[in-house]
């Protein structure tokens, strides 16, 4: 059978053309998958037990000598301020002389008149006007009045303070015009003849793993990028009252540029521990434990190679204020604590740096 072929308007077709693209426009684009979850990470402490004991603490000369007159009176001259390097016998101060040479003569003064006593006695004895016991009890006199004479003399050499070291003055705590009483600090003095050592605390949890003769890696702002390699040469029988803190010695070798008072920060090679619940333990943030039963738990670690997130299970040995020790992840395991309860096994993540604000191209994929 023949169909005949019935014309179609142009009209319609261009109605129909007009009405196809109208609905093309208005049809929504194509979506992409959605932005991976942002999430924060950290990187797990060494195991508790095992690695090295950080210090912070303060560089000091071992011999550091706080000097003082032994004898109160006006100091007429201060020859020295801090910082300037200063010889053995070198005289820093020195008091007004006047009181102690005026004790002097009056010493040297009852001295010669009880020795003139003591002459006058003993011819006396011999005569028989007087008996043996007072020339005697004269002689002792004699006695005393020297030992007075003795120490005037010993206390006008001492005013005038000289350095008893080669050394560099740290602190001047006086001025010329003061009074000063015996034993008050005039200048300290650092002997340069003796090593700097590094002083730092210790907790309580750490001091038993310290031991005499262990290294050390000290480590200054004042030298970036040097480490100076130390030894553990005294440790404090003390624990100190506010914290409990025993304080630890680290002899340095010498160098330019090293100064007294100087902060520096000091890894020291420890012994593991003997045993005990955190043997072996890793310190991370207690956000990180997404469930724990009994000595078994679970954290989500981030892959970086795949920038995958991991549900892993880990040993938990408990909490330890606002850390969680946990036994089980290899070196430099990287946890996620913000956003890990919101992540699945397997689930592609951003890592945000919350160190940056956002907004400020603060997340980032690593």
């Amino acid at each position: 059978m023949v169909r005949s072929r019935v014309p179609i308007p142009a009209g319609l077709i261009l109605a129909q053309a007009l009405g196809l693209a109208a609905c093309g426009a208005s049809a929504p684009a194509p979506r992409g998958p959605p932005p991976p979850p942002a999430v924060q990470v950290v990187e797990a402490s060494p195991p508790h037990g095992e690695g090295a004991v950080t210090a912070t603490g303060a560089l000091r000369r071992r011999r550091e000598m706080a000097l003082s007159f032994r004898i109160p009176g006006v100091i007429t001259r201060l020859g020295v301020d801090e910082g300037d390097t200063v010889r053995r016998g070198q005289v820093l101060a020195t008091l007004d002389p006047a009181a102690v040479d005026a004790r002097l003569r009056q010493a040297a003064a009852d001295l010669d008149r009880a020795r003139r006593d003591a002459e006058r006695f003993s011819r006396l004895v011999e005569r028989g006007a007087i008996s043996r016991q007072q020339a005697e009890a004269q002689n002792t006199q004699v006695a005393d009045a020297q030992a007075a004479y003795d120490a005037a003399a010993f206390d006008r050499r001492w005013a005038a303070l000289a350095a008893p070291a080669n050394g560099v003055v740290l602190v001047r705590q006086a001025q010329a015009g003061e009074v000063v009483q015996p034993g008050q600090t005039v200048v300290i003095l650092a002997d340069d003849d003796s090593p700097l050592v590094l002083r730092a605390p210790i907790s309580d949890r750490d001091i038993g793993r310290v031991r005499i003769g262990g290294g050390a890696r000290v480590r200054l702002d004042s030298l970036p990028g040097e480490v100076l390699t130390g030894t553990v040469t005294r440790i404090g029988q003390q624990a100190g009252p506010q914290n409990g803190a025993v304080e630890i010695e680290i002899t340095l070798p010498t160098r330019l540029g090293l100064r007294s008072g100087l902060i520096a920060r000091a890894e020291i090679d420890a012994l593991p521990e003997a045993g005990g619940a955190a043997a072996g333990l890793s310190r991370v943030p207690a956000e990180t434990i997404l469930e724990a039963t009994g000595e078994r738990a679970f954290v989500m670690r981030f892959d970086p190679s795949t920038g995958l997130a991991r549900r892993t299970p880990v040993r938990f040995g408990g909490f330890d204020g606002d850390d969680a020790l946990v036994g089980g992840l290899p070196p430099g395991a990287r946890l996620i604590t913000a956003g890990a309860g919101y992540v699945s096994d397997g689930e592609r993540v951003s890592v945000v740096d919350p160190t940056r604000l956002p907004g400020d191209g603060a997340a980032s994929r690593r």
